[in-house]
């Protein structure tokens, strides 16, 4: 999946009714062919206007924004970030499995929130209290997995966190099957959470410079 400018929308790594009964057919093909893609045209045209941004990646624009031109800052903090976290939320999942393997990041969450199960009820509680539209993480702060939240299209990188897990929260995530009832959508998105890849995650942020 490309970094830099210009950036293109690559295919989901499953069909788009791969999720289901969890999360349905229609709401994968509008988040990730309508949503996604206008985040990353919007963020191409910024990016064209402005050549001094080319050749920073995704992680660059995210982290740096804040130092950008004042007129910069607010398109590139939204359209990168709608990026990032639209791709890091679909890649985060795959085909129902209730089953989270035996790896070093189930023993931590086993560690630090008593079990998968205590986790996931904080987890929840998180994601319902986003205001609004943001998103509910699970990020490696300074060693310690923590849970937190961001608005809108922010994410953890601004903070030093490496992120391992995301929901998205923004209605049109799952209105079109779960309506208003957003606890409904979270219990199902635990079904279809790719584990593996957050193992993978965690991995490469324990590495030296692995963010």
């Amino acid at each position: 999946m490309n970094n830099r400018y210009p950036f293109i929308n690559g295919p989901l790594p499953y069909d788009y009714n791969a999720l289901e009964p969890f999360i349905d057919e229609k709401t994968m093909q509008l988040h990730h062919d309508r949503h996604l893609q206008t985040y990353i045209d919007n963020l191409n045209s910024v990016i064209e206007k402005n050549p001094m941004l080319k050749d920073m990646t995704l992680e660059t624009l995210l982290c740096r924004w804040p130092r950008l031109p004042q007129p910069l800052q607010i398109p590139v903090r939204n359209n990168a970030g709608g990026v990032y976290n639209h791709r890091f939320f679909f890649n985060g999942m795959r085909p129902p499995c209730d089953e989270v393997p035996e790896c070093r990041l189930a023993h931590i969450i086993d560690r630090q929130f008593r079990s998968i199960d205590d986790f996931k009820a904080q987890f929840k509680q998180a994601a319902l209290s986003v205001f609004g539209s943001g998103y509910a993480w699970l990020v490696l702060d300074r060693d310690k997995l923590r849970i937190t939240t961001t608005p809108n299209q922010d994410t953890p990188l601004i903070r030093g966190q490496i992120p391992i897990l995301n929901i998205d929260v923004w209605e049109h995530a799952y209105y079109l099957k779960h309506y208003n009832m957003r606890g409904a959508y979270i219990d199902d998105w635990f079904r279809v959470i790719d584990w593996d890849m957050a193992e993978k995650r965690l991995h490469k942020a324990f590495k030296p410079h692995g963010h």
